[in-house]
This record gives structure tokens, C-alpha cells and sequence, in this order.
């Protein structure tokens, strides 16, 4: 039997990339759309019969089993929660909340109703399940490099993206997220006692470095959040971890790296996440062990595809119990670390004035 499914937001994720899946996907028979915009929810009733909604409080769990949120960040935690406690569960995509207070409110609506998933797509890439798969052959883990630096790709000049009220951050929300869920997927979920970060918008308000990709127009208001996020962070397990991550820099392509250091050996991927066309050739694993390098076969594998493998595990997620409150300490975790990091780049800046007015 097919889980009935509502998508909630038909922005560019909802429109273009979850909408297409789910409909496509033999688990799952779309029902219903909800979008608070008229004129969005009116292109989208054009050649279609699905029911489609202004606000979330149309759907009923006698209706619908899953939601697939797709809203900008700052409305996550309310559309999420109210789903969730009226019996929907949720399957939403990251950032899952942008506050710890907005995590609590999340595990409360848990508790009370449907069950919460999230989604995202890094640890669903055949490549990065490669390098999983070699890790135990590392010994002891030491440290871990993550970056993902695009050459091009600040999103929508003046969206909600960057403006931070309503992302709740750049692209340590962004992209940093992706990052640090694929470590928390090699390594295991844990505390980050120590954060240190630095941040800079050297290229957020600059039309020539935006993702041309998306074919975005200006939206007129000037970004406030930073483009580029620098940290290093010591996990409670004593393994150490340096952080980047660039929506724009003056690279050739893109690149993300996941290099990992162990105490029997070093493990680098290179590749590049997401839907840029600034793509590296191709992804390349490689092995390094007493002055050896060895490159890996890793799976060729076409552009987005783990977004359609989240689904391929989404029926089965749903119908196990103990799935429940696991996002939801996931996302615990990782709020916890940008919250620091943040923090840490706040002190940071202000010190830089001090100095400046000294």
C-alpha cells in the first residue's frame, strides 16, 4: 500500500526536486500540496487533480501519513510541529529547527503525534558509503577534514537564503549542515565540547558569484549572513575536525572533501555535492597507508541521486518505532555546534572592532 503524501512548500525544492521524486516513486502516491502563496498554488492546480491547500491545517492524519516539508528554515519548526501533533508524520529536510529552544518544541510535538525523519542527502551517496566502508581499516580516528567550496554558488541575492532571520544563517546552515550529518553518519552522532569558528560575506552581495544554476533573479534586499565558514571543533571522543564551507571562492570548480585520518591509515574523497555544474570530473577515493596511495573504485552515479535514495528508505523508516526521537537528537546535536560556532564568530568580530577603534 502506498504512503499517501502531502508536500508542504512549492519553492524550488518542493517544485523541482521532491515533488518529481515522489511521484515517480512506487512507495508513495502524492495527495496533496499546501503553499500560503495564491498565485504558486494556482500554477501548480494546471493540469493536476491533487488537492492542493493553503495552509497545513487542511491536512488530517485520516488523510495523509507523511508530510515532506519543503519551507524556508525559519518556518520549520511551526509547520513541522503542528503537523506532528495533529498525527502527520513529518519527513523534513535540513535544518531541521535553527535553535535548541526550536528542537525542544519538536521533541514535545513528537511525543504527542506523528514521528519526525529528516533528510539529508550527503550520507546517501554511493561514494560517501565507500569511504564508510573502508573506515574500520583506519584504526583509531584522529582527525577529519570536511569542506564543501563552491567556485559559484551563492543562492538568491536578497532571498530568504541570506537574510538571516529567515535562513537562520549563511552557509554554515546551508551547506555546514551536509557536512557535519555525513561525519555524524561515519563517525557516530556526539557532543561537540569545544567549537571555534570564524565567518566572512566577501561574496554574498556580488551578483557574479551567484548559482547560476537556479536561475534565481534578485530579490532587491541586501544579504546579512556570511558566505563562507571556517571553524575547527573537538568531538567528546577526542577526535578533532576542521570545517569549511564557501557558497562562492575563487576556485575553478567545486569541491567537496571528506579526508579522513586514522591511526592505520588516511582516507580522502573528492567529489561535489549537490546540482552544481562547477563539478569536479568525477569522485575519487583514495587510501593512503605507509607512504602508498591507492585510489578505490567508487560507484558512478548521476547528478541528485541521493535524494531519490532518501525516499527508497522513507516507507520503511516510517513503519519502525524505534526510529522515533532519533532525528530529533541528531538535530540536537548539530544546533548545538552552529550555535557555538556562531558564538564563537560573534566574539571574534568584536574583538576585530575593539581594535579597530583603539
Amino acid at each position: 500500500m502506498s504512503v499517501r503524501v502531502a508536500v508542504v512548500g512549492l519553492g524550488w525544492a518542493g517544485r523541482e526536486l521532491w515533488l518529481p521524486l515522489l511521484r515517480e516513486h512506487a512507495d508513495f502516491e502524492v495527495v496533496a500540496v499546501v503553499d500560503p502563496d495564491q498565485a504558486s498554488r494556482a500554477a501548480f492546480e494546471e493540469g493536476t487533480d491533487i488537492t492542493v491547500h493553503s495552509t497545513v491545517d487542511a491536512l488530517t492524519a485520516q488523510a495523509v501519513d507523511l508530510a515532506v516539508v519543503a519551507v524556508p528554515n525559519h518556518l520549520h519548526a511551526d509547520v513541522a510541529a503542528a503537523l506532528l501533533a495533529s498525527g502527520i508524520s513529518v519527513f523534513l529536510e535540513k535544518p531541521v529547527c535553527l535553535t535548541s529552544d526550536q528542537v525542544d518544541t519538536l521533541a514535545a510535538a513528537e511525543r504527542g503525534g506523528g514521528m519526525l525523519m529528516a533528510g539529508s542527502a550527503a550520507r546517501h551517496r554511493g561514494d560517501v558509503r565507500a569511504l564508510a566502508r573502508i573506515m574500520p581499516g583506519l584504526g583509531d580516528i584522529r582527525h577529519v577534514d570536511l569542506a564543501w567550496v563552491r567556485a559559484r554558488g551563492v543562492p538568491q541575492a536578497g532571498g530568504w537564503f541570506t537574510q538571516r532571520d529567515k535562513a537562520g544563517g549563511g552557509v554554515l546552515v546551508d551547506l555546514g549542515w551536509h557536512l557535519l550529518d555525513a561525519l555524524a553518519f561515519l563517525l557516530g552522532p556526539v557532543r561537540f565540547p569545544q567549537v571555534i569558528g570564524v565567518t566572512s560575506d566577501d561574496f554574498v552581495n556580488d551578483r557574479a558569484w551567484h548559482a547560476a544554476w537556479r536561475q534565481d533573479q534578485p530579490a532587491g534586499a541586501a544579504a546579512d549572513v556570511e558566505d563562507t565558514a571556517r571553524g575547527f571543533l573537538v568531538r567528546d571522543d577526542g577526535v578533532s575536525v576542521s570545517l569549511q564551507a564557501s557558497w562562492a571562492s575563487h576556485e575553478a570548480l567545486d569541491l567537496s572533501l571528506i579526508r579522513v585520518e586514522g591511526s592505520s591509515g588516511t582516507a580522502e574523497l573528492r567529489c561535489t555535492f549537490g546540482f552544481s555544474p562547477n563539478r569536479q570530473p568525477e569522485p575519487v577515493l583514495t587510501l593512503t597507508r605507509e607512504g602508498t596511495n591507492t585510489r578505490l573504485a567508487v560507484p558512478t552515479e548521476p547528478v541528485g541521486c541521493e535524494y531519490r535514495r532518501q525516499l527508497d528508505g522513507l516507507a520503511g523508516m516510517l513503519a519502525a518505532p524505534d526510529n522515533r526521537g532519533k532525528a530529533i537528537a541528531d538535530a540536537r546535536t548539530i544546533v548545538r555546534i552552529i550555535e557555538s560556532f556562531y558564538a564563537s564568530a560573534r566574539s571574534v568580530r568584536a574583538q576585530r572592532a575593539v581594535r579597530a577603534f583603539q
